[in-house]
This record gives C-alpha cells, structure tokens and sequence, in this order.
C-alpha cells in the first residue's frame, strides 16, 4: 500500500523549476530517500508533500489526502523535523512539547503519557525540565524527532536531519530512525546528501537539477553501475590512460588527478594488469561501487557537500541560514 503519492509534481521559481515534474510513489512502513546535492530540489519536494509551499503544478497524496484539496488532513497525518532548528531555547523540551501538542489537538489527557514515550524513545526523558539552551545540537535534533512524533504521525519527514552534527552524533540519530521503522513501523521521507544514511534507506531516489534522475534500492542501483572500481595513480597519467583505452577497451575517467576505471573481477583483473601495462604505477584501490559511483555514473560529477571537511559542512550550513 502507498501512502505518499506524486505526480507530475512541478515548483518553478522566476521561471526556473526547482522541481521539475517529478513522479514516485512511498510504500506503507519504508524508509525512502532523496538524495542529492544542495539546491537540487530535495527540500522544496518535502515542503510541498508537507503543505508548506504549493506546487506550481501537479498533485500528490499523502495518506490518502490531496496536498491541494485536503491541507489539514495532510498535516495532521505527518510529522515534520526541518532542515534548520525550529525549537523555542528559552523554553524546557517538555514545554516545547506542550506547545506542539496543542498546536495537533492532543488530548491534555494524553499528553503526558506521549510525552513520556517519545522523549524515552530518544533518551531525553530525564532531560524533560531541562531548558532547550542547555542541549546540545544532536539532542536538540532528537528533540525535534519527539516532537515530530508526539501526535502519532502517519509519515515522517525528515529534511536533513543530521546537517551539522558529528560523525558519532549522526550515527547515534541514526539509531533512533531505525527504531522508528523497526517498532513503529513507520513510514519515513528523509533527505540527505550523505552517503551512508543514504545506504540505510530501503529504497532512494537521485534528484539533481529538479528531476529525479535514478529510483530503486540502493544495492539495485549500485549493480546498474557496472563492475569493481580501480583507481590508479602514477607519475605520467595520460600515458597510462592512453593504454588502459587502448590496450584494454576501457573508458577511463581522470576528473579527480587520478585514473578510474570500472571492471568485471579486479581481484583477477589486478594481476594481469600488472603484468601487461608498460607504465609504471605508483598507487592502486580497488573496491566495490558505492552510491557515489552511482551519482558520478548518472550526473558526471560528485555530490559537492559530500566530499566537504566538517568544519566546511558547518560553515556551509552556517552560511545557508544567513540567507534566510
């Protein structure tokens, strides 16, 4: 059963498509994807499944309801964690709670109980009186999960939800993502421009430039690249580019200062290949394709952010919030 359903979905902007006629559908209890790199169009998909912004043309269902005819009952069958923090820091995380639980209609009589439950959920319940201030950023995003969840949401989107924080905080979020699906059997639309929280959804779609370029499960799209990835290094590349095509058939890309070169077996491939080559080698990898191959396969290049220091992802974060 789908429970998100989208067709022909347009956003244009002064005459520019953010989104560009995009059709997919999200399956009942599935983490789904998008992956891509900023301004591709990932977050304004989510804020118009979200009923935040309206589409320039096209429609969707989300639980049944239309994003057009039927806002309210949209909104009242998701949760929703923004890119950018959205909590109030001057007030504690169960009043931040309280607030977002009137704003859905919970019950007051219920209100305690949900509370308990997310916030266990998260390992923030013995931080409930605590003021938002004190928290850190990654409790600050499992903050904004609970309070996704507090009205029981159908589906829940999550838009960037680990941009800025640590590698060990990432995973750690992570963790509470796949309790999510494991206990809740939750339906969750995430974005990232990550990799490897790209590897963890069950099905994903590439979008560059507005269009959704790729869709399938990343281990599908991964086979569609082709074989194991070998990249070499040596002190005169053209001419060692220059045989690999020629001797060997091979396309070769040399867009990163280094020859890559896709095969059948590299473990077998390897051998021969240095027993054949006339140019000498000063480096090899050999690995398995990743999504990134995959991104590479189908745009040409690589995801920009993805291959950012952490300190430049922050500033790079920092940056796009000056901009709002």
């Amino acid at each position: 059963m789908n429970v998100i359903e989208v067709k022909e979905l347009k956003k244009v902007y002064k005459d520019k498509p953010a989104v560009n006629e995009i059709s997919f559908d999200v399956a009942e209890g599935e983490i789904f994807g998008f992956l891509g790199p900023n301004g591709a169009g990932k977050s304004t998909s989510i804020n118009i499944l979200a009923t935040i912004l309206p589409p320039t043309s096209g429609d969707a269902t989300v639980n049944g309801f239309s994003i057009i005819e039927d806002r309210d009952s949209v909104r009242k069958s998701i949760g929703l964690v923004f890119q950018d923090p959205s909590l109030d820091d001057r007030l504690t995380a169960s009043e931040n709670l309280r607030f977002h639980a009137k704003l859905y209609g919970v019950p007051k009589n219920l209100f305690t109980d949900r509370m308990k439950e997310v916030l266990e959920l998260v390992d923030l319940w013995d931080r409930k009186d605590d003021f938002v201030r004190t928290f850190s950023g990654g409790m600050r995003r499992r903050l904004e999960i609970a309070r996704g969840l507090l009205h029981y949401p159908k589906i829940l989107f999550l838009d960037e939800p680990t941009i800025g924080l640590d590698p060990q905080t990432r995973a750690h979020l992570w963790e509470y993502v796949l309790r999510l699906k494991r206990e809740k059997m939750m339906t969750i639309f995430m974005t990232t421009h990550y990799m490897d929280e790209a590897e963890a959804c069950d099905r994903i779609a590439i979008i560059d430039h507005g269009d959704i370029v790729a869709l399938d499960t990343p281990e599908a799209l991964k086979k569609e690249v082709g074989g194991d990835i070998i990249t070499l290094k040596g002190d005169k590349l053209s001419d060692l580019k220059i045989e690999l095509e020629h001797r060997y058939g091979l396309k070769v890309d040399n867009s990163d200062g280094s020859l890559r070169i896709e095969v059948e077996n590299g473990e077998t491939f390897l051998p021969k290949l240095f027993n054949e080559l006339d140019v000498s080698i000063s480096s090899v990898e050999l690995r398995k394709p990743t999504l990134d191959d995959v991104f590479l396969s189908i745009t040409g290049r690589n995801i920009r952010a993805e291959t950012m220091s952490g300190k430049d992802r922050t500033q790079e974060h920092m940056r796009r919030r000056g901009r709002h």
